[in-house]
C-alpha cells in the first residue's frame, strides 16, 4: 500500500509541476533527509521499533539507509546533463530511482527475514532497468544477463532455508536460530552463498565488471554504492542465526575471500578501462568486510560498518569521475586517458582526493576501517597477515597509478580545445562525496 501511495504521488506531481520540479524536489528532499540523518548516525543509535514489529533499525541499518539516501541523491544529479537535459527518457529514469531507493531503504529496514529476501530480490529489477535503458554499448544485454543469473540462482538456497524455517517455526525474524534445521557446515554455505555473490567475493565476481562498464554513471553508483553493501549486511544479520561462529566453512570462506581479494588487486594493474579497474578494487575492499564479518569480533563488525560506508562515497566518486573523464575523451582506457592536469585541473583535484581516500590515505574514513578489519583479522589468525598487508599495500600501488597515468602525460591530440567538464554539478557531487569521508573521520579521532 506504501509503495502503490508513493507511486501515486509521483505521478501527480510530475503531471501537476512538471518533471523538472520532481526532479530537483526530489534531489534536495534526499540531501536534507540526509543531514537530518547525520545526528542519529552519529549518536549511540539502540534498536529502534517502528509500526509494530515490521521495521527494526539499529546501528548498522540506520547508516546504510542514509548512504542510501544520499547516493540516490548524487546519482541523480550526476545524471542531470546526460539524461535529463537532453531528455533522454528522464520520467522512467527519476521514476526507476525512486523505486529503487525505497526498496533499499525498507531492504535495510524490515525485520522480517522472507520480506527481506523479496525485497533482496526485487533490487536487482530497477537497477537492471537502468543497465539496459541507459547502458552505453550493446553488450549492456549480456551485463544484464550475468548479474541476474548469478544473483538470483545463488540466491534460491537461501529462499529454500527462510521457507523452511517458515513451515517449521511459524515466523521467521531477524535473530531466530536455524538449529532446528540442522544446519550442517554445507547448509550454513549455501545459505551465505547469496549474499557472497552479491558482495562479491572473487570466484562469483563475472557478473560486477561486466555491469558497471556497460552501466551509466547513475547505475554504478548506486551498484557500487549501495547494492553491494546488501551482501555485507546480509551476512552480519545471518551470522548468528546460522550458528557459523567456531565452524570449520568460515575457515574455507576466511581463505577464498582474502586470497580472492589479493588476486582481485592484482588483477586491477592489467586492466585498461578504468572502470573496470574501480569494480575490481570494490571486490578487494569488500574481502576485507567479509574477513571482519567472519571474525565475530565488535572491532571487525564495527570495521566492517565503517569500510561499507567509506567504500560506498568512494567508489561513487570514482566511478562518477570516470563517467566525466570518458566524456572528454572519448574513452576510458588508461593508455589514452592522459594529460587530465592541463585539460581538466579542477576534476584532477577530485581524482587525487578519491585516488588518496581509495588507498586509505589519512585522516580518511577508510583508514579507520582497513585498520579496525585488519586488527579483527589478525585476531582470528596470524595467517591472514599477509593477505591484508599485501591487499593494502596493492591498494595503494593501484590508486596511484590511476592517478599518476590519467593526470600525467602528453594530452591526445583530439582532446586539445575539447569540452571543459569544471561545471558546478561537478563539484557538487565530489563535494558531497568528500566531505562525509572526512569530516566522520575527523569525529572520530576526537574521541581517541
Amino acid at each position: 500500500m506504501f509503495s502503490l501511495l508513493v507511486v501515486g504521488v509521483f505521478v501527480s506531481l510530475v503531471s501537476m509541476v512538471g518533471l523538472s520540479v520532481f526532479w530537483w524536489s526530489f534531489v534536495w528532499v534526499c540531501v536534507v533527509m540526509f543531514v537530518c540523518s547525520l545526528e542519529s548516525w552519529f549518536s549511540s543509535l539502540g534498536l529502534v521499533s517502528c509500526w509494530g514489529e515490521f521495521l527494526v533499525v539499529d546501528n548498522f541499518s540506520f547508516s546504510l539507509v542514509s548512504l542510501t539516501i544520499l547516493i540516490s541523491s548524487l546519482s541523480t544529479l550526476a545524471s542531470v546533463r546526460d539524461i535529463y537535459k537532453v531528455g533522454n527518457k528522464p520520467t522512467s529514469f527519476i521514476f526507476s530511482v525512486l523505486v529503487l531507493t525505497l526498496v533499499l531503504v525498507f531492504c535495510f529496514s524490515v525485520s522480517s527475514l522472507l520480506v527481506f529476501y523479496i525485497l533482496f530480490e526485487f533490487s536487482l529489477i530497477p537497477i537492471l532497468i537502468v543497465i539496459l535503458s541507459w547502458g552505453y554499448q550493446p553488450e549492456r544485454l549480456q551485463a544484464g544477463k550475468y548479474m541476474m543469473l548469478y544473483t538470483v540462482s545463488a540466491s534460491l538456497p537461501l529462499l529454500v532455508l527462510i521457507i523452511l524455517t517458515l513451515s517449521k517455526e511459524g515466523s521467521v525474524f531477524w535473530g531466530l536460530s536455524f538449529g532446528s534445521l540442522g544446519c550442517t557446515w554445507l547448509i550454513s554455505i549455501c545459505a551465505c552463498l547469496a549474499f557472497l555473490v552479491k558482495l562479491p567475493i572473487y570466484g562469483f565476481h563475472l557478473w560486477l565488471p561486466k555491469a558497471h562498464v556497460e552501466a551509466p554513471v547513475a547505475g554504478s553508483m548506486i551498484l557500487a554504492g549501495v547494492l553491494l553493501k546488501l551482501g555485507g549486511y546480509g551476512l552480519i544479520r545471518f551470522f548468528y542465526s546460522l550458528g557459523l561462529f567456531g565452524c570449520f566453512s568460515i575457515t574455507v570462506v576466511f581463505c577464498l575471500g582474502l586470497g580472492g581479494g589479493v588476486i582481485a588487486s592484482m588483477v586491477c594493474f592489467v586492466q585498461s578501462d578504468v572502470k573496470a579497474l574501480v569494480a575490481y578494487s570494490s571486490v578487494g575492499h569488500m574481502s576485507l568486510v567479509l574477513g571482519g564479518v567472519y571474525s565475530n569480533t565488535d572491532w571487525g563488525w564495527l570495521g566492517c560498518l565503517i569500510m561499507m560506508v567509506a567504500h560506498g562515497l568512494c567508489s561513487s566518486g570514482m566511478f562518477f569521475l570516470a563517467s566525466e573523464t570518458y566524456k572528454c575523451y572519448h574513452t576510458r582506457s588508461l593508455y589514452m586517458v592522459k594529460g587530465g592536469l592541463v585539460m581538466v585541473p579542477g576534476v584532477a583535484l577530485w581524482w587525487f582526493l578519491m585516488c588518496a581516500i581509495n588507498m586509505a590515505a589519512p585522516p580518511s574514513l577508510n583508514l579507520w576501517g582497513e585498520l579496525m578489519l585488519g586488527i579483527s583479522v589478525l585476531s582470528y589468525s596470524v595467517v591472514f597477515a599477509f593477505f591484508t598487508g599485501f591487499m593494502t599495500f596493492l591498494s595503494g600501488l593501484y590508486s596511484w597509478y590511476v592517478y599518476t597515468t590519467t593526470q600525467h602525460g602528453q594530452c591526445p591530440f583530439w582532446v586539445r580545445g575539447g569540452v571543459v567538464l569544471e561545471e558546478f554539478t561537478n563539484y557538487v557531487v565530489c563535494f558531497m562525496l568528500v566531505v562525509p569521508l572526512w569530516a566522520v573521520s575527523v569525529f572520530l579521532m576526537s574521541f581517541t
